[in-house]
């Protein structure tokens, strides 16, 4: 279990820069981090490393010190009006930090075109050593697993991916039968949290849980322990649990970034 690959996602602290994320990732016991180098909303505050050379290498220099290591960039998303040349000084600040990983969202209807845009991706990261993992979300256009494997299945590319998220898996409808039918060097990463109760049907409450209120493992209703035994053995883990009411409470990013590797240590002891 120590090989195992544990990575702080930038949602679980997003308050913190990117130095701040590196520190607490290393203070709490973490192999990685992921970096967020594009913000995933509007409102989103952003720390914007790609534009800013001194953020870089403040951050580059916490790495160093540390020994944390980036496992993924995020998050790049495919719209109608993508181009994927524009992509370009993204990945090569991915590259730089020695990411492996890219998290891609699907928000093209037009599911042939996501599908070139994908593959055309897929090219351009491969100049980066990177790959890319669509994210299937219950309210992108690439909304479950199935879908999200078929657009990357099409895409015919060896270095795309699917990034299985559990809290996604479970408000989807996803299936462990489903995740059976994906071959393993297609699921390089996933990202791990808990959510509780049963499946909201109003799409808003979902994105609100998805952005705010996720469980540590073990702390909700999600089968962890089948989709662990599912996804492939050792596979690397991106820990992202974002908990806006232990936030607001006044609970750290520390605290809340050790409780996440802690309780996902004891889901791993039972498998």
């Amino acid at each position: 279990m120590s090989q195992r690959v544990m990575s702080l996602a930038a949602l679980t602290v997003l308050e913190l820069s990117p130095v701040e994320m590196v520190e607490v990732a290393a203070r709490a016991g973490y192999s990685h981090v992921g970096l967020r180098l594009q913000p995933a909303t509007p409102e989103e505050y952003h720390f914007p490393l790609v534009a800013d050379a001194g953020l870089r290498r403040q951050t580059a220099a916490r790495l160093r010190d540390t020994g944390i290591r980036v496992l993924d960039v995020e998050i790049l998303r495919l719209e109608p009006e993508t181009h994927v040349a524009d992509f370009d000084a993204l990945l090569a600040v991915g590259a730089e930090f020695g990411a492996s990983e890219l998290l891609v969202a699907g928000n093209d209807p037009d599911q042939q075109r996501q599908t070139d845009n994908f593959a055309a991706l897929c090219d351009l990261a491969a100049q980066y050593g990177l790959h890319p993992h669509l994210e299937f979300m219950p309210w992108t256009d690439a909304r479950n697993l199935t879908q999200a494997w078929h657009i990357v299945e099409q895409a015919g590319r060896d270095n795309g991916g699917v990034l299985v998220d559990a809290f996604h898996f479970d408000r989807s409808a996803s299936s462990l039968d489903e995740l059976r039918q994906v071959p393993s060097s297609r699921l390089r990463y996933a990202q791990l949290c808990d959510v509780a109760g049963p499946r909201p049907d109003d799409m808003a409450e979902i994105l609100r849980q998805a952005r705010n209120e996720r469980r540590f493992p073990g702390e909700g209703d999600c089968d962890l322990l089948g989709l662990l035994r599912t996804l492939p053995q050792d596979i690397a883990l991106s820990l992202e649990i974002p908990t806006r009411q232990l936030y607001e409470q006044g609970v750290s990013a520390l605290q809340r970034a050790q409780m996440a590797l802690d309780k996902t240590r004891q889901l791993l002891c039972q498998l």
